[in-house]
């Protein structure tokens, strides 16, 4: 069996919500809200493809990234270079939230380490919100967490199964919200799992 290609975006997804994950990777399920609007709209000057050289320093935006040995594929928002040295920029419209950016910015670098056969030991995420762009050190602790979830992740999408929702704080800001019903299967899924520990007493 071929093993799926995982896009860099589904860490993101996976880190924010395994159920997320698998409707949009898995099932193909996408919709937009305030939140993925305003991401599309601070992404138009990223994803325009236009490559500058500012201050000695060559951005390039919109480069296509992959990996044979991770079995990743997708595109860094920019990747950077100075004096020789390359650094990956990830860019998110809003604040920070835990580690996803930190994972999408680590793979683009190993992605980028495997095309290029060079070393990078740190990027960059840019938050939107603040205004403010925060160094990512791309330690071994940060590398084994993104192999973690790329394995997590292929192994969601082979075995074809649909995590149970959440039903928390994450379910009001998620964008397939109307489409997961977290109150309706979570509810579904706890009598589920009731019924199945009385018939085993």
């Amino acid at each position: 069996m071929i093993e799926p290609v995982i896009l860099i975006s589904a860490l993101e997804h996976y880190e924010y919500c395994e159920r997320q994950c698998a409707l949009i990777h898995g099932d193909g399920v996408w919709a937009d809200n305030a939140h993925t609007v305003r991401g599309t709209r601070a992404h138009r000057r990223v994803d325009s493809g236009k490559h500058r050289r500012e201050r000695g320093v060559l951005t390039l935006r919109s480069i296509p990234l992959w990996s044979e040995h991770l079995g990743l594929s997708g595109r860094a928002d920019a990747v950077e270079i100075r004096d020789g040295d390359i650094f990956p920029v990830e860019h998110k419209s809003g604040t920070r939230h835990g580690r996803a950016a930190d994972l999408q910015v680590c793979a683009q670098a190993m992605c980028l380490e495997e095309m290029l056969q060079v070393e990078i030991p740190s990027g960059f995420v840019w938050y939107g919100g603040p205004r403010r762009r925060e160094i990512v050190v791309l330690d071994a602790h940060l590398r084994s967490a993104v192999v973690d979830v790329v394995t997590a992740i292929r192994d969601q999408m082979i075995s074809g199964k649909l995590p149970a929702a959440p039903n928390d704080s994450r379910c009001d800001q998620c964008q397939l919200e109307p489409h997961c019903l977290p109150h309706v299967t979570a509810t579904a899924d706890r009598i589920a799992r009731r019924t199945a520990e009385e018939l085993m007493v």
